[in-house]
């Protein structure tokens, strides 16, 4: 007979590499979201807050047609100089000439090729270095119509001057108005041209909305390259937020008829139950909206956003900003009620651009005759942006299309579009009506055009020509955003505190 044997007690085979890996994994994918997003929380709740307000007040700002509504018609028969003696004076090339009145007086304004404003009379030629404080009161008050403005002080900059754009002009005299609506003007000390004006209503809704979302703060703000790295650090471990809840939340939920107890598709209740559902519908919104504020600052300048270097002005205009000729008066027996006169090569051409307080532009020769830039002229002048590239269509917009519309910054039609044959399919945007590029990309600038403005403001044609879909979209988007970033806030709280 033969013994019965036991078979050997069998070990556990060991587990995988691939299980442990996901186990780590799901691990520091839970941390990440959890600990980070106890950090973030707030700033996500600000920013969808904050754009909301940014959707309707506008950060402070002074277009071309706001800064002529308040210049006074030039005093023609005051004008003694001519535009040529006033270049020569100068001493040097100019990009820009512009004729106008500082308070009584006619000026020419002109900008040097290093970006610098030299303020010349045109009555007798002589230079005019600086505005003191009383006189750019006294300026407010009669173009402003506010007799009773008053010097607050005068300043480099501050919250709504910060941007490099009023270097030219710093420093600056602020001026209370003292109008009922909390007016307030910069003056520029150097220049003597009113710069800004803000209303107690933008600046109040400002701190709620364009401030906090660009956390644009006046002592961050004056060192852009520590601004940039900060804005572009924060939302950066943002992104990573949103992407591991997201991913977090397609692993808890069930579908099907793998549900939780009682049919449920989430295992959370209360304040978890609200941040997974409404994860689960926006989260692809928020992670959108964070990707592309990120994008905002073109992380290592992946992307071309101007494509012309600083020269091509100079072979645009084709004479290096020589002697201008005219007959000044007869510009003004013709358009008496002018407040701005801007003279302008086009093309190795002399012409002038009129503007009066409503912005009705007139472009006129150098003898005061009408002038109608056709596709072929704007074709020929734009040639030498791009020397001996070839010119591949011309098209004129009487209409905004994908890559030439208008949101929050008014955008001129007709325009010219010029595409070159080059490989970066440069195109220029010209303006029939003034000579002027007002627009330059390239097929690098327009893809980041996607990525930033179509995916953070969502600017599609077909919402932004028939608002309020605009403003539905956004709104939708924006709330359930709130509803993620609320929730987690409250959620955060409670961890921290337990």
């Amino acid at each position: 007979m033969v013994a019965a044997t036991t078979p050997a007690t069998r070990r556990p085979a060991k587990a995988g590499w691939r299980p442990r890996l996901w186990k780590q994994t799901k691990h520091w994918l839970y941390w990440v979201h959890r600990w980070l997003g106890i950090a973030s929380c707030l700033l996500f709740a600000m920013w969808f807050a904050s754009g909301l307000v940014m959707m309707y007040v506008a950060y402070p700002g002074q277009s071309d047609a706001a800064r002529r509504a308040i210049l006074p018609p030039i005093a023609w028969d005051q004008v003694a100089i001519t535009p040529a003696d006033a270049i020569t004076r100068t001493g040097g090339k100019v990009r820009d000439v512009a004729l106008q009145m500082r308070g009584r007086t006619p000026v020419y304004r002109l900008t040097d090729e290093a970006g610098q404003v030299i303020i010349l009379s045109a009555e007798d030629g002589r230079r005019l270095d600086g505005m003191t404080a009383d006189d750019a009161t006294q300026l407010a008050r009669e173009n402003l119509k506010s007799p009773s403005a008053a010097l607050i002080d005068t300043r480099d900059r501050d919250q709504w001057t910060v941007a490099q754009g009023y270097n030219a002009h710093r420093p600056l005299h602020l001026i209370a108005l003292n109008d009922g609506a909390g007016g307030e003007a910069y003056v520029s000390a150097r220049t003597g041209e009113i710069v800004l004006q803000t209303t107690a209503h933008e600046r109040f809704w400002n701190w709620l909305g364009a401030v906090p979302h660009w956390i644009y703060f006046t002592p961050l703000r004056t060192n852009g390259l520590l601004w940039a790295n900060v804005v572009l650090w924060i939302s950066g471990f943002c992104i990573a937020v949103a992407v591991t809840g997201i991913w977090i939340g397609i692993l808890r939920v069930r579908l099907g008829k793998s549900r939780y107890k009682g049919g449920r598709v989430s295992p959370y209740r209360g304040w978890m139950l609200w941040h997974h559902i409404s994860g689960l519908i926006g989260g692809i919104a928020v992670l959108t909206f964070i990707f592309s504020g990120w994008m905002s600052l073109n992380p290592g300048n992946a992307f071309t956003r101007s494509p012309l270097p600083a020269t091509a002005q100079t072979a645009y205009r084709g004479d290096g900003g020589g002697p201008f000729p005219g007959d000044i008066a007869r510009w003004g027996r013709q358009h008496a009620q002018a407040v701005e006169a801007h003279l302008i090569w086009f093309s190795g051409r002399p012409l002038v651009l009129l503007a009066d307080a409503r912005s009705q532009l007139a472009l006129l020769d150098a003898d005061g005759a009408p002038v109608a830039l056709s596709d072929a002229d704007i074709a020929k002048a734009a040639g030498p942006l791009l020397p001996g590239t070839p010119i591949a269509r011309v098209t004129r917009l009487t209409a905004y299309d994908a890559y030439w519309y208008s949101h929050h910054r008014e955008r001129p039609l007709p325009v010219v579009r010029v595409e070159f044959a080059d490989d970066a399919r440069t195109w220029i945007h010209i303006d029939p009506a003034t000579s002027r590029i007002v627009g330059a990309s390239t097929s690098s600038g327009r893809v980041y055009r996607w990525l930033y403005n179509g995916l953070h403001s969502l600017d599609l044609n077909i919402l932004l020509q028939n608002r309020p879909a605009w403003d539905l979209v956004m709104w939708t988007l924006s709330l359930f955003g709130l509803v993620i970033s609320v929730s987690s806030v409250v959620i955060g709280w409670r961890r921290l505190v337990r």
